[in-house]
């Protein structure tokens, strides 16, 4: 079955993220492993196939059902374990389980560059042909193979990956279609023998991920309505965060356009400090600690190698800096919709919101007392270097949350953050009982607040609104934030006029754009994801729940079969866009369910 022709089937945004935390991939809605980079998230794509435009034979790893009909797939329930069942036209059908080993073993996580998967006959006698041809170097090449009697070898770059497996090793090099007549399991992992029992081992290994996964679940104290797709989004989350050094990526793709042939087309698999700030406030808040005590190590890596000075917006999930950005010649992109994208420029822009953003998840260390190690006077000292950062920048110019790449102006929102930083300063120092550090905390706090209100505030024929920025009276989406960082009241009439205006000029139906000026690459096509939550959360706390429940079904009504969002929705039609799954969308989830949801109290 050829897919390089006119006929192929298109790439879309129904995927089902696996993974382990050290690696992970996308499932299509056929069962095929589409998207997964080694070794870890921001590696090479040695599955590429949903950023290689009509080229659907390469890069990928895929189960094809002689006489195929129909597919369905569903989680393993509080899981990322995948199940796909294929169908053919005579009855016979298959189940293909996927996973990625996650499980504590020795004393300590065994979580491996490796894909797992089981096939197994569940009706019939089906024939299946097994398409592997992982790429390597961003789709320079296929990889070269070598093979023994029980496995393959994928030479993908420095390191291969050995496929392990008892299925015919000659049926996967011929692509020969064959019957499968009994549970067939594969290994694509580290390039050494497989110790053991394949068939049992793979089979323990899939029954230990499983439990890990639901006994980390039944930790989490969810809402009492949407349980299952706030679980979903806070497992999708955790699959975010890189274990070995805490980092959190925006999301696990890169170069999704955030709108058709717009050239908006990002590397996502970094970790912002701003996005990671949003993912671990909305774990917190469902008390997945975890996530919070590895990405607060990360932290004091970055705030010990600044010394001080100037954090950057994104680092990669090791701490590099320098994220040079270039593209990818050989892979046509989504759809055919390049460039893709390798690094990302925003590296070295200037965002001064960073500082409010390393402040207010590390200021929880010293309250909490459920974590394992309580934030000390050694840390406070630290995190008042950043203070003094935010302190200093205030008042500067920045690209802003957005991202503008050809201009700077004063944004309002990096002031909020910044106020928000010394607020929580003074709070720790509070409570630290350092009454004269809480008291030029607290003066800074009031003085950033001054600077806001005088300079943010626009007045109009009608009132007045808040600014996105210092120096012009555009609008902009995160202005629904100064509620959420307790920055104004909900009752606060100043924030009550810039809600109306904001709703009045961002709103497109059921869904907000970020701001509806141009920008370096033209007006937006599409609405963002994240700000259509923000707006549910204002309308939420400002007590309007009956419009905010409305909206938020709404939104619901427009996730993955997966159960999730990418960055970026058509207004019109509804169809996602922009790099998938992405961490913004999910803590939007998360947050309005547990804003939204009836007590638990109604059922105990």
């Amino acid at each position: 079955m050829s897919t390089s022709d006119s006929t192929a089937p298109q790439s879309d945004l129904e995927l089902w993220p696996i993974g382990n935390c050290q690696v992970s991939g996308l499932i299509d809605k056929q069962g095929a492993l589409v998207w997964g980079c080694v070794p870890r998230v921001d590696g090479d794509p040695v599955f590429c196939a949903l950023l290689n435009g009509q080229r659907q034979d390469a890069g990928v790893w895929r189960f094809e059902l002689e006489g195929q009909i129909s597919a369905r797939q569903e989680y393993i329930r509080n899981t990322p374990n995948l199940v796909t069942t294929l169908e053919a036209e005579d009855g016979s059908a298959v189940e293909i389980l996927d996973f990625a080993p996650r499980f504590e073993q020795k004393g300590r996580m065994y979580r491996p560059v490796a894909f797992s998967r089981i096939v197994r006959p569940i009706a019939g006698n089906p024939r299946i042909r097994i398409v592997l041809r992982p790429m390597r170097d961003y789709g320079a090449a296929p990889a070269e193979t070598t093979s023994g009697t029980n496995h393959i070898r994928y030479l993908v770059g420095r390191q291969a990956l050995r496929l392990s497996t008892d299925a015919p090793i000659g049926y996967i090099l011929e692509g020969r279609t064959f019957r499968i007549e009994d549970d067939t399991h594969f290994f694509l992992g580290p390039d050494e023998p497989f110790n053991g029992n394949l068939r049992e081992s793979i089979r323990r290994m899939e029954q230990s991920t499983r439990r890990y996964w639901q006994h980390w679940v039944r930790g989490l104290a969810t809402p009492f309505e949407w349980q299952d797709e706030v679980i979903r989004c806070a497992i999708t989350l955790k699959l975010c965060q890189h274990e070995e050094t805490g980092a959190i990526v925006a999301a696990l793709t890169t170069s999704i356009p955030e709108a058709p042939h717009s050239e908006r087309n990002w590397d996502y698999r970094y970790c912002w400090i701003r996005d990671s700030y949003y993912t671990v406030q909305a774990l917190n808040r469902l008390g997945a600690l975890d996530v919070l005590e590895k990405y607060l190590g990360y932290l004091r890596n970055i705030v010990d190698g600044c010394k001080g000075g100037q954090i950057q917006p994104l680092y990669s999930v090791m701490g590099e800096g320098e994220l040079n950005e270039t593209t990818a010649a050989h892979l046509a992109g989504y759809r055919g919709m390049g460039p893709v994208r390798i690094g990302n420029a925003a590296y070295k822009q200037v965002q001064h919101d960073c500082y409010g953003q390393i402040v207010l998840p590390t200021a929880q260390g010293f309250f909490d007392r459920r974590l394992l190690r309580i934030a000390d006077d050694a840390d406070f000292a630290s995190l008042e270097q950043v203070g003094e950062q935010a302190w200093a920048m205030h008042d500067q110019p920045d690209a802003g949350l957005w991202e503008f790449r050809t201009r700077e102006e004063v944004h309002t929102y990096s002031a909020v953050m910044n106020w928000a930083a010394c607020d929580r300063l003074a709070k720790v120092a509070e409570h630290l009982g350092k009454a004269d550090r809480a008291k030029l905390w607290r003066e800074r706090a009031q003085a950033i607040t001054d600077k806001i209100e005088d300079k943010a505030w626009k007045e109009n024929g009608e009132g007045g609104h808040y600014g996105a920025s210092f120096e012009s009276d555009y609008l902009d989406a995160s202005l629904l934030q100064l509620l959420e960082l307790r920055y104004v009241a909900p009752d606060d009439e100043r924030f009550l006029q810039t809600f109306e205006m904001v709703e009045r000029n961002l709103r497109r139906g059921e869904h907000m754009l970020r701001y509806a000026a141009e920008d370096d690459f033209g007006a937006p096509e599409t609405a963002f994801n994240i700000c259509t939550f923000w707006l549910i959360e204002a309308l939420a706390l400002m007590g309007r729940k009956d419009e905010a429940r409305e909206l938020f079904c709404t939104m619901m009504s427009h996730r993955t079969q997966s159960g999730l969002l990418s960055e970026d929705m058509d207004f019109e039609t509804g169809e996602l866009w922009g790099n998938f799954p992405q961490t913004y969308s999910l803590v939007g989830t998360i947050n309005c369910a547990g804003l939204l949801s009836k007590s638990w109290n109604t059922v105990r």
